[in-house]
C-alpha cells in the first residue's frame, strides 16, 4: 500500500470526525435543559436576605443534639452589654459614699477619737495619734537601753598553740596539688577553727559565708 493512499484516508477520516464534532454539538444544545426564566425584578436579583438584627441570614445546617436527634440547635440568648444610664445624683445619695467624700475639722475627729460618738476600737481607734490636746502627746520618748558588745577575748597561750597548728598544717597543705589544696585548707580550718570558734575573728579563720 502506498504512503499517498495512507495519508489520504487520515485527511477523510479527520475531516468526518470534525463535520461530525460539529453536528454532535448542534444536537447537544438543541436538546439541552432549558435555562431558568430570569426574575420579574432584575434590579432585586441581589439584595441579600436579612435577619432580624439586619445581617446577612444564613442558613444553619441540621446538627446532632444533646438528646441524639439532628435539628438546628437553639441560639443562645444574648447578653445585654449596655450599661444603665444612673444619674450621679442617685450615686451621690449613698450614704456609705457620702460619709467616705465628707471632710471632717480637726475638731471632729479629736471627738471621734475620744468616743464621742461611740467610741472607736481596733484600728480605728486614732486617740494615740499625738494631736494637739491628747493626753500623750507631750510624753518624752523613752530611750532604749543597748547592752555593749562584749569584748573580743584576749588572746592566751592556748589559742596561739592551735592557731600555730593550723599554720603548719596550711603550709603543709600548700605542697600538695592544685586539685587537693582547697579541701586539705578547708579540713584544716574546720579542725581548729570550729571547736574554737574563731571563724572571723583570727586572720587563719575567715568568717564564713553560709
Amino acid at each position: 500500500m502506498s504512503w499517498r493512499f495512507i495519508f489520504a484516508i487520515l485527511l477523510v477520516a479527520a475531516g468526518a470526525s470534525a463535520w461530525g464534532g460539529l453536528k454532535l454539538g448542534d444536537w447537544l444544545v438543541a436538546h439541552g435543559p432549558v435555562a431558568p426564566a430570569p426574575p420579574a425584578h432584575p434590579e432585586l436579583s441581589n439584595v441579600p436576605v436579612l435577619d432580624a438584627n439586619g445581617l446577612p441570614y444564613t442558613a444553619r445546617p441540621p446538627q446532632p443534639l444533646v438528646n441524639g436527634t439532628l435539628g438546628v440547635p437553639a441560639q443562645a440568648s444574648q447578653t445585654k452589654w449596655q450599661l444603665p444610664d444612673t444619674s450621679i445624683d442617685d450615686m451621690t445619695s449613698n450614704p456609705a459614699i457620702h460619709v467616705a467624700t465628707t471632710k471632717i475639722t480637726m475638731d471632729e475627729a479629736r471627738m471621734l477619737a475620744e468616743g464621742g460618738q461611740g467610741g472607736l476600737s481596733g484600728i480605728a481607734d486614732v486617740g494615740a495619734l499625738g494631736m494637739p490636746g491628747d493626753s500623750g502627746a507631750n510624753q518624752p520618748l523613752q530611750p532604749v537601753e543597748m547592752a555593749p558588745p562584749p569584748p573580743p577575748p584576749a588572746p592566751t597561750a592556748n589559742s596561739q598553740a592551735w592557731q600555730a597548728s593550723l599554720r603548719q598544717d596550711l603550709q603543709a597543705c600548700s605542697a600538695k596539688s592544685f586539685f587537693d589544696r582547697p579541701s586539705c585548707a578547708w579540713s584544716a580550718r574546720n579542725k581548729y577553727c570550729e571547736p574554737n570558734k574563731a571563724w572571723g575573728r583570727v586572720p587563719d579563720c575567715p568568717a564564713k559565708s553560709f
